[in-house]
Parts: structure tokens; C-alpha cells; sequence
């Protein structure tokens, strides 16, 4: 029995060792960054790999980036962004080894207008055994950067919202329900948005000018999500534009929206 325990706690200690803490990923993406391979989102990307058949099939838009929900505006604009989800558990996808990551995020612009995005959110990484998240804020076109003095664990609930003060001004803030912790960032003097889109978005996004492999997220499921116009009012995903990420001919997420709900599902 002594043995048994004394092994359960190597066993313990060893799982424990191979997480990396919230510095370690700070410091390895730092790194990265400064090797060249610097994190971004980038504006939908169309695909397509899909057959005229296929795509007809649905009313969901395919993209080899994004997956989620985007409000399209005819005549308000939208000033603000926000929802919450769990942190998932990703896993590497099937036949799939090495480091995969995906991204969750709300933002403002990206879809019908690419030349600027207000957006936030966090990432989150599986390598091996090891699992990592990575809070974010970022202003396309420029690059993202990393929110310290906050971490996240699977089964946190957390909530991003983006607000745009001005076309050229804003803040992004994310906060671990959880655990109590906000933080945020405020730009200025940005290009300018468009303010025509409201996103909730899966992302497959990019570092080093590339798609990272893509994780199985398993389902981040957006609630309580909301959008403000300029004239003040708020509004729902529902009737917003579908997208799903297609990579190589095959269809990896399956979005779906019900009220102030937006799902998206890992399907590859």
C-alpha cells in the first residue's frame, strides 16, 4: 500500500510537471514572437474547396479560418461585442501528433469589411499531454498580444467583450468568471473600422504567416451573446451569417445558433 501510494504521488508530481504554467507559456510565446512567429487573427478567409453541390446543400459559408457566427449590418453599426463560454479540453485530432491549437473570440469587422478588427479572446493548445490557454487582445492588422496577470483552466467560464469607442479607438477586455479575474486593454489612434460586423468565432488562426494544426476543441458553445448599435440597441447571433471551416475538402466545425446561443462544434 505504501509503494501504491508513493507512486500515485510520483505519477501526481510528474503530471503536474508536464503543464506548463502561465509564465512558461508567456516566455515561450515571446519567443516565438520574436523569432518571427508572431500570433494573429486574420479576416475570414473563403474556401473554396468545396463543390458547387455540396455548398448549395446549406446556408452555412466555408472558410478555412473561421467557424461561428457573424452579424452583418445593412444600416446600424455595432459598437459592441460580447459572450461567454467554458474553456474546453482540446485534443490532438484524429491521426493528428505534434502542437494544435484553436481560438475563441467576439470582435467587431473581419468578414464584409478585412481592413480592421477589434477582437479578444483566448487560445488554447494541446502538445502531447500538455494543455495551455492564452488570453489576447488584438487590433488587426496589427498582431496579437498576450493579457498577462490572468490564467484559465478547462471548465472556467469566461466572458469577452470588445468595445469600440470610436472607429479608431476601443477596449478589449476578458474576464475569468471563475475565478474573479478581469483584464483589458484600451487602443487609440488605430485604422479604421468599418463597424459593419458582430462575430462570435472558432478561429483557426495564424503564426509565422501559416495556419497552426488545427485542435479538436470539442464544442465552445457562446452564451449570453449580445452586440450594441450605434443607435444603442442590442441585438442577438439570431439571423446572423453561418460559417464553417473547411480545410482540404473536408468540412472540421458545425455551427448552429438558437436566441443569444451560438455553438460550434469540432466535427474533423
Amino acid at each position: 500500500m505504501v509503494a501504491f501510494t508513493v507512486l500515485s504521488q510520483l505519477l501526481l508530481a510528474a503530471s503536474a510537471l508536464a503543464v506548463p504554467t502561465s509564465s512558461e507559456r508567456f516566455a515561450s510565446r515571446a519567443a516565438r514572437r520574436a523569432a518571427g512567429l508572431n500570433r494573429q487573427s486574420r479576416p475570414k478567409i473563403a474556401s473554396s474547396g468545396l463543390s458547387a453541390e455540396f455548398t448549395n446543400s446549406s446556408n452555412v459559408d466555408y472558410s478555412s479560418n473561421w467557424s461561428g457566427a457573424v452579424l452583418v449590418a445593412s444600416t446600424a453599426t455595432y459598437k459592441s461585442v460580447t459572450g461567454t463560454f467554458t474553456v474546453p479540453s482540446p485534443k490532438e485530432p484524429s491521426g493528428g501528433s505534434g502542437e494544435h491549437s484553436a481560438s475563441a473570440w467576439v470582435g467587431i469587422d473581419g468578414d464584409t469589411c478585412g481592413t480592421a478588427i477589434l477582437q479578444t479572446g483566448l487560445d488554447f493548445t494541446i502538445s502531447g499531454s500538455s494543455v495551455s490557454y492564452d488570453a489576447w487582445y488584438e487590433w488587426y492588422p496589427d498582431y496579437a498580444y498576450d493579457f498577462s496577470g490572468i490564467s484559465f483552466s478547462s471548465g472556467d467560464t469566461v466572458t469577452v467583450t470588445v468595445t469600440a469607442t470610436s472607429k479608431t479607438a476601443g477596449t478589449a477586455k476578458i474576464t475569468n468568471v471563475s475565478t474573479g479575474k478581469s483584464v483589458s486593454h484600451s487602443f487609440s489612434g488605430q485604422p479604421s473600422l468599418c463597424e459593419y460586423n458582430a462575430e462570435w468565432i472558432v478561429e483557426d488562426f495564424e503564426e509565422g504567416s501559416s495556419l497552426v494544426p488545427f485542435a479538436n476543441f470539442g464544442t465552445v458553445t457562446f452564451t449570453n451573446a449580445k452586440a450594441t448599435t450605434n443607435s444603442g440597441s442590442t441585438v442577438t447571433p439570431s439571423g446572423s451569417d453561418l460559417i464553417d471551416i473547411e480545410q482540404n475538402g473536408k468540412v472540421l466545425t458545425s455551427v448552429s445558433t438558437s436566441g443569444s446561443t451560438v455553438t460550434v462544434k469540432y466535427t474533423g
